[in-house]
């Protein structure tokens, strides 16, 4: 079954191949330049830091709903071992063993292909088994830090949190921008609040993924237009879940993560992030995101910070 020429326009619309040369690997963080993040680090005014990843635990976000994406299975394989000798200092170290995108992840332009080829036109067949992903593996990716915007979708609304059939639309983008006050930019790395993860946070994962709120078939086209460098949300599956087209899925990771080479982030606690950005009265600050450079990987574990 081919994609259908609506996924097609928006595609040629927002396609950034080429846009930073034949060779390049990082899509939209090319937008994160050194103007960009001084002008981020002259957000931080307080010194409060928000942490906005979920806990990694075996109790975690997956339910077995997506094949092979398992929560951490934690094992301690020394346990105050003296390997030294009697009376020598003791270690105990432990192993884990998990899915690169079963908590707080970002996805690589790698997680998804469509037409055969991942971001900039190379061939999907370059990710594989052995080696994983060879271009635009999470591992190629330099630096993520830059000012981050919460978008907060519900809060706007007045919302806890979003129904599960609520798409987010660019004019709730537009909504959640005016309710806080910033005027979205060059280089921002975008939050977006669904209210989803009080889900979670409330040691309940029923109503957490399918059917889910998340982002609309059009939101690549404002984020494109805006030069936006990256973008997360607290859903298990980002966009909404079933499709807004029917039997099209996965249409906003194909084109944010292929055609416009935009990373994506999942399952993040945007919760307490809402309440600071309240009591400080301002939607924007210092975020912190570095990815874990698992080479040749399409996703991989991150623990976000926002700064004030």
């Amino acid at each position: 079954m081919s994609l259908p020429p609506e996924f097609h326009e928006i595609a040629e619309r927002v396609n950034n191949w080429g846009r930073w040369g034949e060779a390049d690997e990082i899509g939209t963080l090319n937008l994160i330049t050194d103007e960009v993040v001084r002008e981020a680090a002259a957000t931080v005014r307080t010194g409060r830091r928000v942490p906005l990843a979920l806990p990694l635990q075996q109790d975690g976000v997956q339910t077995g709903l997506i094949p092979g994406r398992v929560n951490p299975l934690h094992t301690m394989v020394q346990i105050n071992h003296e390997m030294f000798g009697p009376g020598t200092v003791a270690t105990s170290d432990d192993a884990v063993t998990m899915g690169l995108q079963s908590a707080t992840h970002w996805d690589a332009l790698t997680h998804v292909s469509h037409g055969g080829r991942i971001y900039n036109g190379r061939p999907a067949d370059t990710v594989t088994a052995h080696t994983g992903a060879r271009f635009s593996g999470i591992d190629k990716v330099p630096y993520l830090v830059s000012r981050g915007v919460l978008l907060d979708v519900a809060g706007a609304k007045g919302l806890e949190r979003l129904p599960p059939e609520h798409a987010v639309t660019p004019e709730d983008l537009d909504e959640a921008a005016e309710f806080g006050g910033v005027t979205v930019g060059a280089g921002d790395i975008v939050l977006v609040r669904t209210g989803q993860a009080q889900v979670l946070l409330g040691g309940d994962k029923h109503g957490y993924g399918f059917p889910s709120p998340g982002l609309s078939v059009r939101t690549p086209e404002w984020f494109h237009a805006r030069d936006v460098a990256a973008v997360a949300n607290d859903t298990l599956t980002f966009e909404i879940i079933p499709p807004e087209i029917e039997d099209l899925w996965l249409p906003v990771h194909a084109l944010d993560l292929v055609e416009m080479g935009m990373l994506q982030g999942q399952n993040w606690n945007l919760e307490n992030l809402s309440t600071a950005c309240g009591e400080h009265r301002r939607y924007a600050f210092w975020l912190s995101a570095m990815p874990e450079p698992f080479v040749g990987g399409t996703g991989t574990p991150v623990a976000p910070v926002a700064v004030f």
